[in-house]
């Protein structure tokens, strides 16, 4: 594994344990070099999933891009790196168990969605302002009042 500060490729474990739903393995990491610590997560990849753009485009879907994208939203709110990493699972588990491997791009971002509804309408709307590319300040505001009326 190599060090995300040095880029040395060789680095000792000092800790593993499962994630809370056991679908992931929580690996602290040391690197013998710089001596920082930094954390990995190893995943079973059950089948490769295709992700199908709106353009058509066909790419390997990206745990990463997924993780991220709802990290994003969710930065600077009250929910911690577990219940990102649950979300991920989550989604991922939902999109492996599914019949099909190519999966459209719009049903991944309707799955985030709903997922970061349920936990916070904040986060939620931030990723929807990404994700629904609003044009207009007033499709943004027609969005969020919306939301507010559905309580």
């Amino acid at each position: 594994m190599r060090c995300p500060f040095c880029g040395c490729t060789d680095s000792q474990v000092k800790d593993s344990r499962p994630s809370d739903d056991f679908s992931s393995i929580r690996r602290r990491r040391q690197c013998p070099k710089c001596q920082e610590r930094f954390t990995t997560f190893e995943y079973v990849q059950n089948r490769d999933l295709i992700v199908v753009k709106k353009n058509d485009v066909r790419v390997p879907f990206e745990r990463e891009k997924l993780h991220r994208s709802i990290f994003l939203a969710l930065r600077k709110r009250a929910v911690d790196s577990d219940g990102i990493e649950q979300i991920v699972n989550s989604i991922i588990r939902r999109l492996e168990q599914g019949s099909e491997t190519e999966i459209p791009s719009s049903l991944i971002g309707e799955m985030a969605m709903d997922a970061l509804l349920k936990i916070d309408k904040v986060a939620y709307l931030r990723y929807a302002s990404v994700y629904k590319n609003f044009n207009s300040m007033q499709d943004f505001n027609d969005f969020a009042t919306r939301l507010t009326e559905e309580k």
